[in-house]
């Protein structure tokens, strides 16, 4: 759990620059593509930059002369095998797929956001399942084991497998992990679905 103080009493530009933190905090990092993406440019000129050295000092080219190399690619697709082409061409497309989501998409973190008067917190899903399996086996009487929850940005999943012989109330158990998390107060809500094993567990 992340928290980042806040004073109310604060200008608006330090409280603006605490919600950008925050939004900071749920967004993941782009540094991995942009990492990929300055490796594959500084290979390619590093190359390009070795092939042009070797050729300065009247050098064998290590794979190809700058002029080959530009003949070749002016010849295309015409001196390349069709299986060769459409295996460069997928793997060119699926890199743009990806440098291109990796811009456009806002790449959540699994954290919920809870506002408060004098701060900011950030919360791991995995910390408001632990709360929220807390309150529906609390509701529905069971162990630990018997209760899994699963927690998204727009759902909460609650798995629960009863003691055999022991009805329990999907109803009753999706109303209190609801009002567990209207008292969170996380942003944004997510939805609660409550799904309740058709075998129950022996000894529980």
């Amino acid at each position: 759990m992340s928290h980042l103080d806040v004073d109310s009493d604060r200008p608006a530009h330090e409280r603006l620059a605490d919600e950008r933190l925050a939004n900071r905090e749920l967004r993941s990092s782009r540094a991995t593509a942009a990492v990929i993406a300055a490796v594959l440019v500084s290979l390619v000129s590093l190359y390009l930059l070795l092939e042009a050295a070797l050729k300065a000092l009247g050098q064998q080219p290590w794979l190809a002369l700058p002029e080959q190399i530009a003949s070749w690619l002016h010849q295309l697709p015409g001196n390349t095998s069709p299986v060769i082409l459409a295996a460069c061409g997928a793997l060119i497309l699926l890199l743009g797929l990806f440098f291109f989501l990796q811009g456009v998409l806002p790449g959540h973190l699994h954290r919920h956001r809870i506002p408060g008067r004098r701060g900011v917190v950030v919360v791991d899903d995995e910390v408001l399942a632990a709360s929220l399996a807390r309150r529906a086996r609390t509701e529905a009487q069971v162990t630990r084991e018997q209760v899994l929850v699963v927690v998204s940005r727009a759902l909460v999943e609650v798995r629960l497998r009863p003691t055999s012989g022991t009805p329990v109330n999907a109803d009753a158990i999706q109303l209190a992990v609801e009002d567990e998390v209207r008292r969170a107060r996380i942003s944004p809500v997510p939805q609660v679905r409550v799904f309740v094993s058709s075998s129950g567990v022996v000894g529980q």
